[in-house]
């Protein structure tokens, strides 16, 4: 078969004459499509985190990730919130910890690949984030004296914590065990990973110039991509491997929270969004700028140095990633948005009145018919598949010792 006649058939299945088939994407469409892969990335260990990558490590922060009692009264434990079985997610628009919580729960898949965390960014390492809901009065409500005593009294624990850190709990004090226990829950929330979608296939067939495995993707979904690449300009903010530029932005919706008063918020019923997150960011002493970064000075650290505060930074909340998007709704940061069919009617009739003036404005209504809002979420359906486990390898022998059970 020849190129010419290959690309005939592909253009005529996607609804598209044959003479038009070569043109179905242009080349700057087909770049940006390219862009999204390979997946998944390369995945190399944290430098701001020494046991990121150890096997015993990852062991030892997933029986943590599942262990209630992290929490205040033994209530609520990591994976009660971020569930497999839901990508990783918990399927509700706002949960309720030990008070209500105001933000949607987010996936922990993939982000090894992130370089802020939290909808407003209130950390820059995953370690520091594992921390956060662990003392959230609103969450988990526990006290670093509270994780410093669990770990130091419960034998398999402490056995465990001593192989990972090579040293025994009861000689740090408290904000360390507190951290290391997040660098643990890091280590086993990195192995994570979206699995290859049809999206991936798609791609990687487009990479080779392979008409017979591009035509095996559907078409609505290609349809949908068109849009996606095209008149929706998505790929602004939804860019590279993981759909995501790891920012943050304002599509619109409120930043108010209703009017109950949350612990620890000095303001009544408003999320300050990134705006709040820069604020807590450089407050903290569990920053890559503080003492317990294991690589003081990398370029993740430069970034928090030079990060600063902007009023457009009000009602902005991270983009995420789309990956695995048809498993996590409800979406965005308040949960107010219940379906993927919600969502691309959302940016379909976007309010642009509804937008901060500052800055490049880049979203506009997309003014979708029914078939282009099909064609859409076939194409981000295709980006969902079961997550898997990343095992690194040990870049050193693992520890004889032998731990109980429990």
């Amino acid at each position: 078969m020849t190129r010419r006649l290959a690309f005939a058939i592909v253009g005529a299945w996607i609804g598209m004459s044959p003479g038009l088939a070569d043109a179905a994407f242009s080349a700057t469409e087909r770049a940006v499509i390219l862009s999204f892969g390979p997946w998944p990335p390369a995945w190399q260990a944290d430098p701001s985190n020494r046991v990121s990558g150890d096997p015993a490590a990852v062991a030892f922060g997933e029986r943590l990730f599942s262990d209630r009692r992290l929490s205040k009264d033994s209530r609520i434990s990591c994976a009660d919130c971020h569930q497999p079985e839901r990508a990783f997610t918990d399927g509700v628009a706002l949960n309720q910890g030990h008070g209500p919580i105001h933000r949607h729960t987010p996936s922990v898949v993939d982000l090894r690949w992130a370089h802020w965390f939290g909808w407003g960014g209130e950390a820059d390492n995953l370690w520091a984030q594992s921390v956060r809901p662990i003392l959230s009065p609103n969450e988990m409500a526990a006290t670093a004296a509270d994780i410093r005593r669990l770990i130091i009294n419960d034998p398999a624990l402490a056995c465990r914590f001593r192989t990972v850190f090579k040293t025994d709990p009861k000689d740090q004090d408290e904000q360390t065990v507190l951290v290391n226990t997040g660098k643990a829950l890091a280590a086993f929330q990195e192995t994570l990973v979206s699995g290859r979608t049809p999206f991936d296939d798609f791609r990687d067939a487009m990479a080779r110039r392979d008409t017979a495995g591009m035509a095996r993707y559907p078409a609505p979904a290609v349809r949908g991509l068109q849009t996606f690449v095209g008149k929706g300009r998505c790929q602004f903010c939804h860019f590279g491997p993981r759909f995501t530029n790891g920012e943050f932005g304002d599509i619109g919706v409120p930043f108010f929270t209703g009017s109950r008063r949350l612990k620890g918020n000095n303001e009544r019923g408003i999320d300050k969004g990134r705006y709040g997150g820069i604020q807590a960011l450089r407050a903290s002493d569990l920053n890559l700028l503080g003492p317990f970064n294991d690589a003081a000075g990398n370029a993740a650290a430069v970034r928090t140095r030079h990060v600063a505060r902007q009023h457009r930074n009000w009602g902005e909340f991270k983009v995420p990633s789309l990956r695995n998007v048809a498993a996590t709704a409800p979406y965005m940061h308040n949960g107010s948005v219940a379906t993927l069919d919600d969502v691309i009617n959302f940016y379909s009739e976007l309010n642009e009145d509804r937008l901060h003036t500052d800055g490049e404005k880049i979203l506009r209504p997309l003014n979708l018919s029914d078939r282009g809002k099909a064609d859409l979420k076939a194409f981000l359906e295709s980006l969902s598949a079961s997550v898997m486990r990343i095992r690194p390898s040990p870049s050193k022998p693992l520890s004889e010792a032998r731990c109980p059970e429990k």
